[in-house]
């Protein structure tokens, strides 16, 4: 059959700290439960994404991909990542503060899980006046070398423990105040939460292992204190202090703007006054497309067929398909999207740790 950019039914999660912000953004109806997320894409096992459009309207993205998975996720991304999606993004509505919580790396999720680990990056899209996150170690908790390294992993160990059991370890993390526009990316390792009044787009690993480290001693959406992982995090945590945990990025109009370039993914912010673009082909990939701000349409160059891509929902366009352009179709003529996808044309191993490198010291 012929592809097309997919669009998915509204996939969303209700927990403690959500509230009201995604259904009001999408247009949904009201529910009675706080929803903190929206897994606009996602090919989780546990709440894997239903396509609402074309042909294939009504399947489970999982089984869609398992028929078609070098032509959707791309020749290199298929054969890398074992014909899985290796993303997951998320619409994020943080009313009250997220847990102090940790992502293990690929290698000790794999070792105790069987799953992946958990790198992510945040972009701010709308937060109240002096809302904040954290995101790394503010002080150190053992001694550092010239590096920020930590000296004594043991003796950090027993501090962050110490920390954990008397309530105070927001006090050793670093705290950011943001707005839109912010952006933060955060390894697997890095302690982080999002905290109250902040509404972001989330693109990570394609994983649900997190650790809990603190929860603020609340019940969860059963009325049950939420369990801890304050062991598995303390193997997990990087300990590592830098100068600075904000991502920056050159900004632009009419262009593709480069936020981060990991070796997990490659993300992208562009604002659209007018037709534009986007030919993608190369990168060998599949190209996820998050709608920020303002309605528009994805027209596909080989054939002309288009869909509506509305504020606050996300399409997923075929490796095979990603020659397309986006054209505003609102009052003010202009959109923002959020663009990730894994990038396959300059990722030899050299320039792959060197841009990592270079994104976690910044």
């Amino acid at each position: 059959m012929r592809l097309y950019p997919f669009l998915f039914e509204p996939n969303l999660h209700s927990v403690v700290w959500g509230g009201d912000a995604i259904t009001k953004w999408k247009g949904l109806p009201d529910v009675q439960e706080p929803i903190g997320e929206s897994w606009e894409v996602s090919a989780v096992p546990t709440s894997t994404s239903i396509i609402a459009n074309g042909e294939l309207k009504g399947k489970d993205l999982i089984s869609v991909l398992n028929e078609y998975p070098e032509e959707i996720l791309g020749e290199e991304v298929s054969r890398q990542y074992d014909r899985q999606l290796p993303l997951l993004v998320k619409f994020i509505d943080a009313r009250k503060d997220l847990s102090i919580q940790v992502h293990p790396n690929d290698a000790m999720a794999q070792r105790l899980h069987q799953k992946r680990g958990k790198t992510e990056m945040w972009y701010v899209i709308d937060a109240k006046p002096g809302a904040f996150l954290y995101a790394g170690f503010g002080s150190p908790l053992a001694p550092l070398d010239e590096n920020g390294e930590v000296t004594d992993r043991e003796a950090a160990m027993e501090a962050y423990r110490r920390h954990v059991a008397n309530g105070t370890i927001t006090e050793v993390l670093a705290k950011h105040e943001v707005k839109a526009g912010d952006v933060f990316y955060l390894p697997a390792g890095r302690v982080h939460a999002i905290c109250s009044g902040i509404l972001l787009a989330e693109v990570q690993q394609s994983s649900d292992v997190t650790y809990r480290i603190f929860d603020y001693n609340r019940p969860g959406m059963d009325g049950n204190p939420r369990e801890l992982h304050t062991e598995l995090a303390a193997e997990a945590l990087d300990y590592q202090v830098v100068d600075t945990y904000r991502t920056t990025y050159d900004y632009q109009p009419e262009r593709a703007n480069l936020v981060i370039d990991s070796p997990f993914f490659n993300v992208r912010v562009i604002d659209v006054n007018g037709p534009f673009h986007r030919n993608l082909i190369k990168y060998d990939s599949f190209i996820i497309t998050m709608c920020i701000h303002g309605n528009c349409r994805i027209r596909m160059r080989d054939t002309g067929d288009e869909i509506m891509l509305r504020e606050g929902y996300s399409t997923l366009i075929s490796a095979s398909i990603a020659d397309y352009d986006i054209i505003p179709d609102n009052i003010e003529g202009k959109s923002q999207i959020l663009d990730a996808f894994i990038d396959n044309k300059t990722r030899d191993l050299g320039s792959r740790i060197s841009r990592f490198l270079h994104l976690t010291r910044k």
